[in-house]
């Protein structure tokens, strides 16, 4: 079993509540617009760290990370990209391969908008962990934590910064 911490759009800001949290994972994921290379300096010196990069990210940044991972936590296929849409809304960049190989979760940032959903038709789940830095639209800052095993994704929880 393995516990998630899921955060995006951090715009180069990490607090000591996000540390926190993620000393509770056992990995870290983080869907892009990382901004400052520091902020995932400071998460892999507490867990392990998958990450992509965003649109607002410079070249150190790209560097260091891909613009998708895709890869297997215990039994679930994992896609994250940053800028993915959602479930009949998917971005031009993702529409055909989600279509033609999708994955079980399939998660994306940039919208500064929590949302999870289930794409039936695909049977897959979205997340969008929302923003957990402070520029943006948006009023709250969230990040998500769930569990996966096997081939279960289980016990998710909003967190909410502030």
């Amino acid at each position: 079993m393995k516990k998630i911490l899921l955060l995006s759009d951090t715009h180069s800001h990490i607090d000591d509540r996000i540390l926190f949290y993620a000393e509770q994972a056992d990995e870290v994921w983080h869907a892009g617009d990382i901004g400052l290379i520091s902020v995932t300096d400071q998460l892999k010196k507490v867990k392990p760290l998958r990450a992509v990069f965003g649109n607002i990210d410079d070249h150190e940044v790209r560097k260091e990370f891909p613009l998708n991972q895709r890869f297997f936590c215990e039994g679930v296929d994992v896609w994250i990209t940053h800028i993915g849409g959602y479930p009949n809304k998917y971005s031009p960049a993702v529409k055909e391969e989600i279509k033609t190989n999708p994955p079980k979760l399939f998660i994306s940032g940039h919208s500064h908008i929590l949302k999870v959903m289930n794409d039936k038709k695909l049977n897959l789940l979205h997340m969008n962990p929302g923003a957990a830095g402070k520029r943006g639209f948006h009023k709250k800052r969230t990040m998500l934590r769930f569990k996966i095993e096997g081939e279960r994704i289980f016990d998710l929880e909003v967190i909410e910064l502030e």
